[in-house]
C-alpha cells in the first residue's frame, strides 16, 4: 500500500511539473521558424530509392497527380519506368505536370480530366485511361480537400465538400477500377493517402477526420476480400508536409508550421520525395507480401503528441534539477 501511495504521490508531483512546465513556456516568445538543431540528424533523401526500372511494363493510375504529393509520386514512378496517368478536375495544370514530368523522365505520362466526387465522370475517365494505356497495375488514391473551421460554423455543403472528394472519390474510383480488373482477371496495387488524425480524430478538420477514417475502413476491408482477385490494399499515413495547396488552406499565416516543428521530434517537416519513395515501394513488387497495412510517417510528431509526459522535452537541465528537488523533498520519498 505504501508502494502505491508512493507511486500516486510522485505521479501527481509530475503532473504537477508539467503545469509547471507549460506555466514557464506559456507566454514566451513565438517560435523560431527555423528547425532545431537536431533537423541536422535527419537530412531528407528524395532521390528514387528503387532499383531503375522497377516499374518497367506497368501503368500506374495517380488522382490529384498534377501538383504537391500527387506529382511527387508520379515523379518517382514514372522516373522508375512506370507509363504514368494523372486525373484531377484542372486539365489544364494536368497537361503541364504531365509534359514537365515526361521532358524530366522521358517516360509519357498522360492527363485525364477527372471529377472524383462524379461516379460518372470517373467511369469516364476509366475509359480513357483503357484507351490509352490499358486497365493501370498501380493505383493510388491522392486526390484531397481539406480546410481547417469550427465544427459550429460548417455548413452542410463545406461538409460534402470534402467527404465527396475524400469518402466518395476515392470509393467511387477504387470500386470501379475494382470491378473492370476483376472482369479482367488481372491484379493490382492499390495505395490510398490518408493522415495522421485518421485513427484519433482532430478538431477544426472534422469532416477530412471522417472521411479519411472511412477511406482506411474502406481499404482495409478490400485488403481482406479483394487478395484473392490479386490486389492488394495498403495506406500512407504522412504528417506535415509542406505542399503549396495544403498549407495555404491550413496554415494561411505561417504560424501554425512555427509550432510544429517545435512538435516533430525529428525537427523538420516531411518532403514530397520521401512519401514518393514509400508510396513506390508500397506500390511494387517488393511489398507484394504487405496488404492492409497502414503506415505512419510524419517524423515522430504523433507519439510525440501522445504522450502525457512529452512536454517535459523543454525543460532545461536547471528546471530539471529543481524539480529534482522538489520530487525528492515529498513526504515518503
Amino acid at each position: 500500500m505504501a508502494a502505491s501511495v508512493l507511486r500516486g504521490e510522485r505521479l501527481l508531483i509530475a503532473r504537477s511539473s508539467v503545469q509547471t512546465v507549460r506555466s514557464w513556456f506559456h507566454g514566451s516568445p513565438p517560435l523560431s521558424k527555423a528547425p532545431p538543431p537536431q533537423a541536422a540528424f535527419f537530412p531528407p533523401a528524395e532521390g528514387a530509392m528503387l532499383p531503375a526500372g522497377s516499374f518497367e511494363g506497368q501503368t500506374a493510375f495517380i488522382t490529384g497527380g498534377g501538383t504537391g504529393l500527387g506529382r511527387a509520386m508520379t515523379t518517382t514512378l514514372s522516373a522508375l519506368g512506370a507509363q504514368c496517368v494523372i486525373a484531377s478536375r484542372k486539365l489544364d495544370v494536368l497537361q503541364k505536370t504531365a509534359e514537365e514530368i515526361s521532358s524530366q523522365t522521358g517516360n509519357k505520362v498522360h492527363a485525364v480530366q477527372c471529377d472524383v466526387k462524379d461516379p460518372l465522370a470517373v467511369s469516364a475517365c476509366v475509359d480513357a485511361m483503357e484507351a490509352l494505356t490499358g486497365l493501370p497495375d498501380v493505383i493510388i488514391n491522392n486526390a484531397a480537400g481539406n480546410f481547417v473551421c469550427p465544427s459550429e460554423r460548417l455548413s452542410p455543403n463545406g461538409w460534402r465538400s470534402i467527404t465527396d472528394i475524400v469518402l466518395n472519390g476515392t470509393a467511387y474510383t477504387t470500386l470501379e477500377l475494382g470491378r473492370r480488373l476483376i472482369k479482367a482477371k488481372k491484379g493490382a496495387s492499390f495505395l490510398a493517402i490518408t493522415t495522421t488524425y485518421a485513427e484519433c480524430g482532430s478538431g477544426f478538420v472534422v469532416p477530412s477526420a471522417a472521411a479519411k477514417a472511412g477511406v482506411e475502413a474502406l481499404y482495409k476491408s478490400l485488403a481482406a476480400e479483394w487478395g484473392r482477385y490479386g490486389h492488394r490494399f495498403n495506406i500512407i499515413q504522412p504528417g506535415p508536409i509542406k505542399t503549396k495547396g495544403a498549407f495555404s488552406r491550413l496554415d494561411p499565416t505561417g504560424a501554425f508550421e512555427k509550432a510544429m516543428l517545435d512538435r516533430i521530434p525529428t525537427g523538420r517537416l516531411g518532403m514530397p520525395g520521401e512519401i514518393a519513395n514509400l508510396a513506390a515501394f508500397m506500390s511494387s513488387g517488393y511489398a507484394s507480401w504487405m496488404s492492409g497495412a497502414v503506415i505512419r510517417l510524419d517524423g515522430g510528431e504523433f507519439v510525440s503528441m501522445a504522450g502525457m509526459f512529452n512536454e517535459l522535452r523543454r525543460v532545461t537541465p536547471e528546471q530539471w534539477k529543481m524539480m529534482e528537488e522538489m520530487i525528492r523533498s515529498t513526504k515518503g520519498s
